[in-house]
């Protein structure tokens, strides 16, 4: 399988890629959160009297499906992390490569680093953008979603100025201490969940 291409800033540092194949897990908390679902439609349609398929009498086909299969890159640090499914492009980013502590401003590093995803946008011709933001478990809940929106409101405003499109529409986010991907009882947990994801669809496909 040909990787996909990374942007310069996940390029210029040591990758770890992972290919696994599974089904999409469903949105979280009844499809509010930032999941997505896989496409399991079917590509073809297997006729189950085919001999060619020797089925056991009485035997009958398990209903087709669709697996979604993920490509996995990411630094060697694990500041930054690339998905690719064939249904979107996930990017992201912990908060530390991005933001000084408790602050939702962005230095002249973090706005390099978004103007490669911005790069990768235009390449998959993306009309719609999701920006998400996420901060650990410290500190009271509606603090952290405060500041993971603000976080998320300053990505979306530098993707905004460097893909310079009306075409395109952003969805952003504050989850706060929701949907961790780390365990927060560790300093190197929390640091992975306090991060903003960026993603976009494959291609200019409309977001499922």
């Amino acid at each position: 399988m040909t990787e996909p291409a990374m942007p310069p800033t996940l390029a210029l540092a040591a990758a770890v890629t992972t290919v696994i194949v599974a089904t999409a897990a469903p949105s979280p908390a009844g499809g509010t959160g930032p999941g997505n679902h896989a496409d399991t439609t079917p590509p073809v349609r297997i006729d189950p009297k085919a001999p060619g398929l020797k089925l056991r009498p009485g035997a009958k086909l398990a209903p087709g499906r669709v697996l979604d299969i993920k490509s996995v890159v990411e630094t060697g640090n694990g500041t930054e992390r690339r998905e690719d499914t064939n249904v979107n492009v996930t990017f992201a980013l912990q908060a530390e490569v991005l933001f000084d502590k408790d602050s939702a401003g962005l230095g002249p590093e973090a706005t390099a680093r978004v103007r490669g995803i911005a790069d990768e946008a235009r390449k998959q011709h993306a009309t719609t953008v999701r920006v998400f933001g996420f901060t650990d478990n410290l500190g009271s809940a509606e603090h952290g979603v405060a500041l993971s929106k603000q976080r998320a409101d300053a990505v979306q405003r530098e993707l905004a100025r460097d893909l310079g499109s009306s075409a395109v529409s952003y969805q952003i986010r504050g989850y706060g201490e929701q949907y961790p991907i780390s365990d927060n009882a560790t300093e190197e947990g929390r640091r992975k969940n306090r991060r903003v994801e960026i993603s976009f669809p494959r291609g200019g496909a409309d977001a499922r």
